[in-house]
Order: C-alpha cells, then structure tokens, then sequence
C-alpha cells in the first residue's frame, strides 16, 4: 500500500480547491453584459439596490456596497447573496432577473466604487 504526505481528508481538500479555482476562471471569461445591458445594470444598481443599500450605497436597510465593505467577501459568496438572496430578509433571490454574468458585472462595479455614470 502506497503512503501519502497528507490525508486522505485533505487529499479530498486539494482536489475541492483545485475544482473551484477551475470553476472561478471559467466563470471569469465569460462575456460581459453588452452596453444596452451595461447601461440597465448600472440603473438596476443605483434605484433597485440603492432603494435598500442607499442611493450612495452606504448602507440603508441592506448593507453598504462600498469597495471598503465587500473586500473581504468572496465573488463566490457575493454571487450567491445576489442571485439566491438571503432568506428571512429583505434581501430577494435576483436570479430570475439576472444571469450569472451580469452579477459577476454588478459585482466588478461594487468593488470599483463605480457610480452609475462610471
């Protein structure tokens, strides 16, 4: 029987981080909005999210969206916020409204600091 350096638990591990980092740069090359749709996110950004996050996006009923704010947030884990929402919450499931690409494109303007003109 042959011995390993590590675990088989984090043998498991390692295989897990090696798939999500795959998945995390495929999901990085996909398209982009195109303009029409850019131009629409940036709206749904400042007057749907705004109407909770703030206007300013500093914070209102929903949290702040500042670059400050979600540094430490994980795109994986904005992503889910955004498109599954946040049970028990005023925080809606966005993905019957939003593809994934556009939440990754929302995402890119929060940790800008992108206003709705940017």
């Amino acid at each position: 029987m042959r011995k390993y350096p590590f675990s088989r638990k984090a043998r498991r591990w390692s295989v897990g981080l090696s798939v999500a980092a795959i998945c995390l740069l495929a999901s990085s090359a996909q398209a982009a909005p195109d303009e029409a749709r850019k131009e629409e996110l940036r709206y749904l950004l400042e007057q749907d999210c705004g109407s909770c996050h703030g206007l300013t996006r500093k914070g209102g009923l929903g949290s702040p969206l500042l670059p400050e704010n979600v540094s430490e947030t994980s795109d994986e884990a904005l992503l889910e916020v955004i498109l599954e929402g946040i049970p028990g919450t005023p925080m809606p499931p966005w993905k019957f409204l939003l593809s994934r690409e556009d939440a990754v494109w929302l995402i890119e303007l929060i940790r800008k600091g992108v206003d709705h003109e940017g």
